[in-house]
């Protein structure tokens, strides 16, 4: 078993990727999107391990998940069997769930026997790893902690990225499920204006703005109704380092109100 217990620090550092999953059908369709994961995952060294901050795990408290089994969760309805019928088997990584345990000091992180694969993580991972054969944790969102919080936890994550551990934030940096339109093919102004504005802010390197989103103007605002779909970003962000390059893809906005802007970050 893959554990970090005999994984030396290899003076080589990991990649982040903070990627936009978007529609859970995704997961199963042959688009760009989905060309975009397999794309992006052939310029990645393989991973032994990744850690994947997803939105769709908000707790009371920061868990990681600690099963060797990871079950894959269809947390969503309303969608055709084939996609309640995939199964993601990838295996979990214990060891991986104490180091984090260890090495995260601002808050008190618990292990969690329960959580398997949400869609937030699986619908991406099996389109950059298909094989399912990397040990994957997850890591959720402690909904009663506010931005700058995840923002500074994220940055002690860092020493996994010397690992061998690929780390991921999934959401969506415009994510509005409440004004989406399923049966258009245009997207709302203020969609458009609050991933350029966002993803310039990313480019710049201007995080406490990104941290104070709620400054950000109206359109920032209709972009970023509830915080869990965001704080995936701020995760990847606090965790670049200054010489890091940023590489942009799928970066495209949909279905009116959903921005599919994924990030790269470093070689």
């Amino acid at each position: 078993m893959k554990n970090l217990q005999v994984q030396k620090d290899s003076g080589k550092i990991m990649p982040l990727l903070f990627v936009g999953h978007g529609n859970p059908m995704n997961a199963i369709a042959e688009n760009e999107f989905a060309e975009g994961w397999r794309q992006i995952a052939l310029t990645l060294p393989k991973p032994k391990s990744i850690l994947c901050i997803s939105a769709h795990w908000e707790t009371n408290g920061t868990f990681v998940t600690a099963v060797e089994k990871p079950k894959t969760i269809h947390d969503f309805y309303g969608f055709p069997q084939k996609l309640f019928d995939v199964e993601y088997p990838a295996p979990g990584d214990p060891l991986l769930a104490n180091e984090t345990q260890k090495i995260v000091t601002k808050t008190k992180v618990e292990r969690d026997f329960n959580w398997g694969l949400d869609h937030g993580c699986w619908s991406v991972v099996k389109h950059l790893y298909p094989s399912a054969d990397i040990p994957i944790v997850e890591m959720s969102l402690d909904y009663g902690k506010p931005p700058e919080m995840h923002y500074e936890l994220a940055k002690e994550l860092s020493s996994l990225r010397k690992q061998g551990v690929l780390i991921i934030g999934s959401g969506n940096i415009v994510h509005n499920l409440r004004m989406i339109n399923w049966n258009s093919t245009e997207n709302y102004e203020w969609a458009i204006e609050a991933n350029e504005k966002i993803k310039q802010l990313v480019l710049n390197g201007d995080h406490q703005k990104l941290i104070s989103y709620k400054n950000l103007g109206r359109e920032v605002q209709l972009a970023i109704p509830t915080p869990e779909h965001f704080l995936p970003l701020l995760y990847v962000l606090g965790l670049k380092n200054e010489d890091d390059q940023i590489t942009l893809f799928n970066d495209k906005t949909e279905l009116g109100s959903i921005s599919m802007t994924s990030l790269k970050i470093g070689t």
